[in-house]
């Protein structure tokens, strides 16, 4: 299960989380960490972009210390975080968290925070993207969730 204390699921995501505001991530709180999972990966993408699915964050080797873990708002955007965790870049060419930021008048727009449990550590080197990190996910997640923010630029 995956929360964020600053918006709920399938609710907007506030300003301050997206191009319009300071475009840090949101802090996500994920609990029911099966045992054995040693690190947490996540990506946003965004499927109502007029240019297909958008990525805006790709993250992965999140440690995991218990059953549960908090991820929280405004990690720097570099390859590799002090605890270890890695983030890859995202559609905007940029590495770590680019929010929201569909086109003026668009609509809509819903962002797939995805949360996957992880059984390892994952080794992947040079400009990693969504599709590098699905790869190296493949057979090596034990759970995963989900949370679905909303946002609209007028």
């Amino acid at each position: 299960m995956v929360v964020s204390s600053v918006f709920k699921d399938k609710e907007f995501i506030p300003k301050k989380y997206t191009c319009e505001g300071q475009d840090v991530n949101p802090e996500l709180v994920i609990s029911n960490i099966p045992e054995g999972a040693k690190t947490i990966a996540i990506i946003c993408d965004d499927p109502d972009a007029p240019i297909g699915t958008f990525v805006h964050w790709v993250l992965w080797n999140y440690p995991v210390s218990g059953p549960s873990v908090k991820i929280p708002e405004a990690l720097p955007k570099v390859e590799k975080l002090q605890n270890g965790a890695m983030q890859g870049y995202n559609d905007f060419g940029k590495v770590g968290y680019n929010g929201p930021c569909p086109p003026k008048g668009h609509g809509v727009h819903h962002y797939h925070f995805k949360i996957y449990a992880v059984n390892t550590l994952i080794e992947l080197k040079g400009k990693v993207t969504k599709k590098e990190l699905e790869k190296a996910l493949s057979g090596r997640i034990l759970a995963q969730a989900e949370i679905v923010g909303l946002y609209e630029r007028k």
